[in-house]
């Protein structure tokens, strides 16, 4: 069978230790049942020798790493998506601009593999905006530290980085009780104002439907995800 894109999935759990690529698993079943090259993604986190700057670097070596896997198994990246869950959808977006990041940062530099699209399922994409709500009992400054350094909370945040030249969609549970709706809100709209392509869908689940193969949450998530695959644009709303 032809392989439909690649599919680059990267766990949440609040960039903490307790979580890891397990979460992924069940998508890349689904996924790859449906015709997909899926590279489910594991990174150093938050009490298990992550944070910053380990788990960005990881993230990105990790998807770099996927240039010598194409190699090896002759796939062809013209289209490979980031499929990124709560902080996972944080660190898919970021990936996603790491071309315009300056020397030094982590992750920097031309990436191995050019992302294609982004689908964030309930990302965390306004860091800013996490860190003073506290979400996920100080999830933001115990992945980052140095609460006194602008500089690093800029790098890491993605709003500070629109317009990315990808597409970006983000897919919220209207039951969502972990991550808030106003997360993707913010993100979408800064990116559409500064002319980047971005969406918005609202599904009916909670925070864990959007992981869920065979929910209806899950199945929005798959039709962006060919959308991305067939033309490069996910379809909108």
């Amino acid at each position: 069978m032809a392989v439909r894109g690649v599919v680059v999935i990267i766990h949440g759990g609040y960039w903490r230790s307790t979580y890891g690529a397990e979460l992924g698993e069940p998508l890349a079943q689904d996924l790859v049942g449906r015709g997909y090259a899926c590279w489910n993604l594991e990174y150093r986190r938050a009490g298990d020798g992550g944070g910053w700057p380990a788990t960005f670097e990881d993230v990105a070596a990790g998807i770099d790493h996927l240039a010598r896997a194409a190699d090896e198994h002759g796939l062809d990246l013209g289209s490979t998506t980031a499929l990124g869950h709560s902080a996972g959808g944080h660190l898919a977006v970021w990936a996603a601009g790491r071309a315009a990041l300056p020397a030094g940062a982590p992750g920097a530099g031309t990436p191995g593999v050019p992302l294609t699209a982004v689908v964030s399922q309930a990302g965390v994409l306004d860091l800013r905006e996490a860190r003073e709500l506290g979400l996920g009992d100080g999830a933001v400054e115990n992945l980052l530290g140095a609460p006194d350094d602008p500089e690093r909370y800029r790098l890491a945040d993605p709003m500070t980085a629109v317009p990315l030249d990808v597409p970006v969609y983000a897919v919220h549970g209207e039951k969502d009780t972990t991550v808030p709706l106003s997360q993707a809100e913010s993100y979408v709209r800064a990116a559409t104002a500064a002319g980047a392509t971005a969406g918005l869908s609202l599904v009916p689940g909670d925070h864990f439907a959007v992981i869920t193969p065979g929910s209806k949450d899950w199945d929005r998530v798959v039709e962006l995800l060919d959308d991305a695959a067939a033309s490069g644009l996910p379809a909108p709303g």
